[in-house]
């Protein structure tokens, strides 16, 4: 039986992407076999991931039934797949605000799935809508990225306040993983404050690894490889590689 990791947070362009990407490649590489979910209408974890065009999508699930295991696809690292996003997840989006049982779309279209996977990822979309919320109730925990810069900061308490609804009503066994710091700039003080008052809030669930700001990691995407592939000897690298055996181990306790 696999374990089901959310990567969310409501607000965009924290590093949600990068972290889900990474993870799942490092993961891959430690020998586990890995799905990840892009459940994100800009798709940007699929462009990342996958060199060959793909005409299904996460969309087509969601709307028309189709099955999860008819979109997986390989993507460029050994043992990593991916199920692709589209732009129809938008479409999806809306068609999910009306229906009752919404929430509990993916949770039911992994169940044929969950066998196969060590670990399946989700990259989820910047909002706490019904995408989001479907992500949360198929997990078994949730990995937040937090820049470290205040506005990031200061959405987090709605963000912990909706999973602790969700453990209420649809999904009691959810776990709260932790808080990955992110886009660190150790030449400011912004962020060496950030990072004392988001430890001292939220003590014990901040990982000590924290990821910072890297040429090397922002040029990946466009070169379609994640760091373990683009850029192996470098110091982000040996981050997410620490980052990585960092998650592991929380998840053994």
């Amino acid at each position: 039986m696999s374990t089901v990791i959310t990567i969310a947070n409501q607000k965009g362009g924290v590093g949600k992407t990068d972290l889900a990407v990474n993870l799942s490649a490092l993961l891959a590489g430690m020998g586990r076999h890995v799905l990840l979910i892009d459940f994100d209408p800009q798709a940007n974890a699929s462009y990342y991931l996958t060199q060959d065009e793909y005409t299904l999508s996460t969309a087509d699930v969601l709307l028309d039934g189709i099955p999860l295991e008819e979109i997986i696809v390989k993507s460029c690292v050994k043992g990593l797949d991916i199920a692709p996003a589209s732009i129809g997840l938008s479409a999806a989006q809306l068609h999910l605000a009306s229906d009752v049982n919404m929430q509990f779309k993916l949770k039911k279209a992994l169940s044929a799935i969950k066998n196969h996977y060590d670990y399946i990822l989700i990259d989820t979309p910047p909002s706490l809508g019904p995408l989001t919320i479907n992500a949360f109730t198929a997990a078994d925990g949730i990995l937040v990225p937090v820049q470290t810069h205040f506005f990031p900061v200061h959405g987090l308490s709605d963000l912990l306040k909706t999973v602790d609804e969700l453990r209420e009503v649809v999904n009691p066994n959810l776990l709260f993983y932790g808080i990955v710091l992110t886009m660190y700039d150790r030449r400011t003080s912004l962020a060496k404050e950030v990072q004392q008052v988001v430890t001292a809030r939220f003590n014990g669930k901040v990982f000590k690894t924290v990821i910072p700001v890297c040429v090397k990691l922002a040029e990946a995407p466009s070169h379609r490889k994640p760091i373990s592939l683009y850029a192996p000897s470098n110091k982000i690298g040996k981050v997410y590689t620490q980052l990585t055996e960092e998650f592991l181990k929380r998840l053994e306790n």
